[in-house]
């Protein structure tokens, strides 16, 4: 369900959405702009990371890489 919102913004900032976007796209531009903020939030990212470290495949890729930590480069 969508609501109704009143904000604020720089006038020159407002003429800039008003001559870049679409006739009616500023509600659904601001709207992904903010989500894109907020999602994925920290709990999502840590659980998709855990999940993905449990990976066999990552583990073998992991420690295919792991050499190129551990060596020195040359100066």
């Amino acid at each position: 369900m969508n609501v109704r919102l009143k904000i604020t913004m720089d006038r020159d900032l407002y003429r800039r959405l008003k001559r870049d976007l679409p006739p009616k796209g500023i509600s659904a531009f601001i709207s992904d702009a903010v989500r894109c903020t907020f999602l994925p939030d920290e709990m999502a990212l840590d659980s998709a990371y855990r999940a993905a470290a449990r990976e066999p495949w990552r583990r073998e890729l992991a420690e295919d890489w792991d050499a190129t930590e551990a060596e020195a480069w040359p100066a």
